[in-house]
């Protein structure tokens, strides 16, 4: 079936079954492992898994309806039916027209989960061609969610059998792995020789860009490297997700196998948080040092980030940025810096962090923020167009989603974007690490290649792998 205007979505919409049974149960004691065994326990195929600022995990699950744009079509799934529209050129607008079409059930806002690619950003600010052919957002609108607070955990299905499921699974005591068939961490010396893999490289394109930046091409490029995995070696996501998250402090944490993609996650920072009353907030990181067992180290290396003038002007840059993008879509006057230059730790890193917030304008929605500061200024480097030629340059093949954001949005004009930073990924049988850092007119490639290493510490050492 094709549809041709935004109104058509509405039969999409209406044949999305509405979650109507819900039930609520004593709180867990510990949501992160619940959350995982919630994702081990392949409950209804592609899942998702979404940890918010506010200490709550959501995992949803079970496709009720999905929804996936490239660069030139969008098409809807539900009930065994198929409905496509053109995009226009405009991905990113077609695919929010469609999910405008969703109503709340029961009372409660419906929400939806899913992913937008790094290479969406060539559609929206600079070479179309760029983008590929390739998915660039997908969102699964789940028949199930659980929600998992310290108040209580809350389970919404579309029928009774699956709340009882839930129910059920939750009351059965955690079965641990036995040693033979428990996950295998991988070995300090692997994750360090992981981590190396690509730096001589890497330095070279760092030096490349800087030289770009000095002849005035671009002000900042935030350059990445992508780290494959060891052939034969099977990661085992949900338990690299547990590790990781006992040894990070993200901003976010999510792990999925939707749409095509597997991640296990762990991000120091958000595109955008918008709420349900219109209020917009984003979470620039820029300035990096390492963050490890010492306290007297780990001192000296905050008060060293807090003064090196690279760092500061690599920060003051980002949040500059960050302000026009949310007085794009906010009202004048309401545009603040609610935070400037705090230094948050990040699992194996600390940085520079601010926060930039606003109210939305009453004609601009959450997608329309989103078009805004999508990708994360802290991903790409100024302008926003330059950087990403100069990354199409001097990076190798595309990002995919890196760089790119994971999101959970509601009905009730609620949209929360992570960047996708720290983060375990898998396509196929391939699987990989990704790191980067800001490149400014003062890089060291050496200093560079270091701070690729030190976040990738993030994630490489909580790796886990299935058993030959």
């Amino acid at each position: 079936m094709t549809i041709g205007s935004r109104n058509s979505w509405a039969d999409w919409a209406s044949c999305i079954p509405p979650l109507t049974h819900t039930t609520t149960r004593e709180p867990s004691p510990d949501p992160a492992a619940t959350a995982t065994r919630l994702a081990r326990a392949d409950l209804a195929g592609p899942y998702m898994l979404y940890e918010t600022g506010d200490g709550v995990w959501h995992f949803a699950a079970g496709p009720a309806a999905s929804l996936t744009a490239d660069a030139t079509t969008v098409t809807a799934h539900c009930a065994g039916h198929t409905w496509t529209s053109p995009t226009g050129g405009q991905p990113l607008a077609a695919f929010a027209d469609a999910l405008s079409a969703l109503r709340p059930t029961g009372g409660h806002p419906r929400h939806y989960y899913g992913w937008a690619a790094f290479e969406l950003a060539h559609l929206l600010h600079a070479d179309p061609a760029a983008a590929g052919d390739r998915p660039l957002l997908h969102a699964l609108v789940p028949s199930l969610e659980v929600t998992l607070t310290d108040r209580g955990t809350t389970i919404r299905a579309v029928d009774e059998t699956w709340t009882r499921k839930i129910a059920d699974l939750l009351t059965e005591p955690a079965i641990a792995h036995s040693a033979q068939d428990a996950p295998a961490p991988v070995g300090r010396d692997t994750a360090e020789t992981t981590i190396a893999t690509g730096t001589t490289a890497y330095g070279h394109a760092v030096s490349r860009t800087v030289a770009d930046i000095r002849t005035g091409l671009l002000e900042k490029a935030v350059l990445s490297r992508k780290v494959p995995l060891p052939d034969g070696r099977r990661p085992d996501f949900p338990a690299t997700y547990l590790a990781g998250r006992r040894a990070n402090t993200p901003a976010r944490s999510y792990l999925l196998d939707l749409g095509g993609y597997r991640a296990a996650g762990f991000s120091p920072e958000t595109v955008l948080e918008v709420a349900a009353d219109g209020r917009l907030s984003t979470q620039p990181l820029a300035g990096t040092r390492a963050l490890g067992g010492d306290p007297v180290e780990n001192g000296r290396l905050r008060a060293e980030l807090l003064s090196d003038p690279k760092e500061i002007h690599e920060h003051a840059v980002s949040v500059r940025l960050a302000w026009d993008e949310v007085a794009a879509v906010c009202r004048p006057g309401s545009v603040a810096v609610e935070e400037f230059m705090t230094v948050k730790p990040r699992g194996s890193v600390q940085h520079l962090a601010s926060r930039v917030a606003g109210r939305l304008r009453p004609e601009c929605g959450p997608w329309d923020a989103f078009a805004s500061l999508f990708p994360a200024i802290t991903a790409t480097g100024v302008s926003k167009r330059a950087a990403l030629q100069a990354l199409a340059r001097h990076e190798r093949g595309p990002r995919e989603l890196y760089g790119g954001a994971m999101f959970r949005g509601g009905t009730d004009g609620e949209l929360d974007a992570a960047l996708v930073l720290r983060t375990l990924l898998g396509s196929g049988e391939e699987v990989w690490l990704r790191a980067g850092a800001g490149i400014t007119p003062q890089s060291d490639p050496e200093r560079e290649i270091e701070e690729t290493c030190e976040k990738l510490r993030s994630i490489a050492p909580h790796l886990r792998f299935n058993q030959p």
